[in-house]
């Protein structure tokens, strides 16, 4: 390759970000003026994508980690012959444009995950890269390599400094996922000054020990030193890859090159034509030589070969392996098939089940028609009872087991099922941990959020009912703190027919479900309306009259003590309405004409109750109602005794109701 060209092709990708920073008034162009030789290197030797499909099945993925560097890879799409047009990166970071300050995969077309909290993208991709290698495990057969691609990472120190990479990449050692490859700016600047203020460690012997390759890159200009590199490691065939790469941040500006004041501002005009003048670039605006992009938009003929190719491998794979070929379709299409809810059972009253076991059974009930649903847990299988029976683990060196094996890594663990979920044909991936360990994974459950990502996060141990362990362990205000998070469906089910509908609920949803579930035994509710009125949110459980003088809500386990209150007062002639409202998130949906027909606005007398902070309830028992909650932390004691001390009890629901009912 031309010399000449390359440098032309590299310093079109720094001057269109350091344009588009300046004209927002707002962004970092240190990262791609630094690292625009490895960008440019990876995507146009390395990369196989098809511009003109970003969706292709077969495409190698790149995640942008550090996304603070956003207009690298904006600007990269464009060149490259994206749906990006040079009109939206004009606009970088403005209102109703394609280009964020951070990248969003549902914003801009080719952005595979979105990224900005740092070491999230990195996790991404060993998600990624898990599902690469389940998948050609799973579908590829002897000289069929259907699924056959690489993920590419780039991060920079803060990525690495966050907990969440070392929590996933740990495992992608473990994994020996050979097919995922990071290549670290190394520029020794964070936003704050120089990272060996906070950042000394050896970073290529952390990797090492994690079981990964390393290679370094000393100067990060040197294209054909990155070109060696990442051919070397395309040819590890036993463990992924870091390239340290050596970068200058904020490269050809004389002033701030090297130093902080190039990370998180813009140059400046009179910055930036120094910038130009030592590139020998002109000083117009966004200019983009026609030579260059002539070279970079050689990615579309690329792409369309590449794609091309694969399809005419696929057409042969399917004639061969019809029935493995139909798996494909349907994975890839993330469509349910006929009959997928066939085998979820219903549960008779004749004993008391936990919520997390009726969700084992309904698991596995739904994934014997989905061979590629794949999921797992904390280090807590035997306690969440979220393994796929018959299926293997994952293992050192071994994924194609359908039960992920992601240790004692909540935040990581919640990263990585985004990761899978991202991309495509794996069905409904799901997490699961106690449900007072959210927390550790809530950012990797928001960002889950914002992507509308089709994954389930599975939390048992929902409450003080989980007895002698203690406060440390029992969550009380974690049910409220899920439910603010928008686009994320909570559903806490009160037995184990809510539990098999909050199953069925969910595999419909295209948002991300936080399933919440019990360790004590409960009664069996029964009812014709259960699968029905979870998918609501909440419906009328029990009445005595539709035209009630006090109603009863409650959630999850809660509600069989409203039950007995509610008994309590329909024996004593009582016009009382009994609701189990699992959901606040599905009912919130619901049309004003259903949300009256369950809560009358006419009934003031209401009585909830949830063992948790009673922070919102107010939303459903009005200014007249009464809420019973726990607003403080728990205590270690069996669970019945915790109830009782705390409470939560039938007597409780019913003084507040027979107060409410005298007034």
């Amino acid at each position: 390759m031309n010399s000449d060209l390359q440098n032309l092709a590299i310093n079109t990708i720094r001057t269109l970000s350091i344009d588009a920073v300046q004209k927002a008034d707002s962004g970092h162009p240190g990262l791609p003026m630094g690292a625009a030789p490895m960008a440019y290197t990876l995507w146009t030797d390395f990369l196989r994508h098809n511009p003109h499909n970003p969706k292709w099945a077969n495409r190698d993925r790149f995640v942008l980690s550090a996304g603070h560097g956003s207009m690298l890879l904006y600007s990269l799409l464009h060149l490259t012959g994206y749906d990006l047009p040079l009109d939206q990166l004009k606009n970088f970071r403005q209102w109703g444009y394609h280009t964020p300050g951070h990248p969003e995969v549902h914003e801009t077309v080719g952005v595979e995950t979105t990224t900005g909290p740092l070491g999230q993208g990195a996790a991404n991709a060993v998600g990624f890269a898990l599902a690469e290698a389940f998948l050609a495990n799973h579908f590829n057969r002897l000289g069929f390599p259907i699924v056959d691609h690489y993920t590419y990472c780039l991060v920079g120190d803060g990525d690495l400094m966050e907990g969440v990479s070392a929590e996933a990449c740990s495992l992608a050692g473990t994994w020996g996922l050979n097919k995922l490859i990071f290549l670290y700016d190394d520029n020794k600047i964070t936003l704050d000054g120089e990272a060996s203020m906070t950042f000394t460690e050896d970073v290529a012997a952390r990797f090492r020990a994690y079981g990964w390759h390393t290679l370094d890159v000393a100067d990060g200009n040197d294209v054909a030193s990155i070109h060696e590199a990442i051919a070397t490691a395309k040819s590890h065939t036993d463990a992924p890859t870091i390239i340290l790469v050596h970068t200058v941040i904020g490269y050809g500006s004389p002033n701030k090159q090297g130093t902080s004041k190039a990370h998180g501002s813009p140059l400046g005009k009179d910055e930036i034509k120094l910038v130009k003048e030592g590139f020998g670039w002109p000083q117009e605006d966004f200019y983009i030589p026609g030579e260059a992009l002539e070279h970079f938009r050689e990615a579309v003929e690329k792409g369309l070969t590449y794609e091309d190719e694969w399809n005419k491998l696929f057409t042969d794979y399917r004639n061969q392996n019809p029935e493995l070929a139909a798996q494909w379709d349907l994975a890839q299409s993330g469509k349910l098939p006929e009959g997928w809810d066939a085998d979820i059972p219903t549960f008779d009253a004749s004993k008391k089940i936990a919520t997390r076991n009726a969700s084992g059974d309904v698991l596995n009930a739904i994934a014997k028609h989905f061979p590629t649903m794949i999921g797992g847990d904390a280090d807590l299988a035997g306690s969440t009872k979220t393994l796929i029976k018959g299926s293997p683990n994952t293992g050192k060196g071994d994924v194609k087991g359908r039960n992920v094996r992601f240790g004692v890594r909540e935040f990581a663990m919640g990263a990585i099922v985004n990761g899978l979920a991202l991309h495509g044909g794996i069905i409904k991936p799901y997490s699961a941990t106690f449900l007072t360990f959210s927390d550790y994974m809530r950012n990797a459950i928001r960002l889950g959020a914002l992507m509308s990502v089709p994954a389930v996060y599975v939390f048992t141990h929902d409450s003080i009912g989980l007895g002698e362990d203690g406060p440390t362990h029992q969550p009380v205000e974690h049910v409220v703190a899920l439910s603010a998070i928008p686009q994320l469906t909570v559903i806490r089910p009160a037995d184990a027919n809510e539990t098999a509908a909050a199953w069925h609920t969910t595999m419909t949803l295209k948002n991300p479900a936080a399933l919440i579930f019990t360790r004590q035994d409960l009664p069996v509710l029964t009812g014709s309306n259960i699968r029905e009125g979870v998918a609501k949110g909440a419906y009328v459980l029990a009445e005595t009259s539709d035209s009630p003088d006090i109603i009863l809500i409650g959630r999850g386990s809660e509600v069989h003590i409203a039950h007995e209150a509610y008994t309590a007062l329909a024996n004593e002639g009582v016009k009382v309405r009994l609701v189990s409202m699992p959901s606040w998130d599905l009912f919130e949906k619901q049309g004003a004409a259903y949300k009256e027909s369950i809560l009358p606005r006419s009934v003031k007398r209401r009585v909830s109750i949830e063992a948790g902070v009673t922070l919102g309830w107010d939303r459903y028992v009005g200014s007249e109602g009464v809420t019973i909650g726990l607003d403080r932390f728990g205590g270690s004691a069996p669970y019945e005794t915790l109830y009782r001390e705390f409470g939560l009890t039938p007597e409780a629901v019913l003084k507040a109701a027979r107060d409410l009912l005298s007034k």
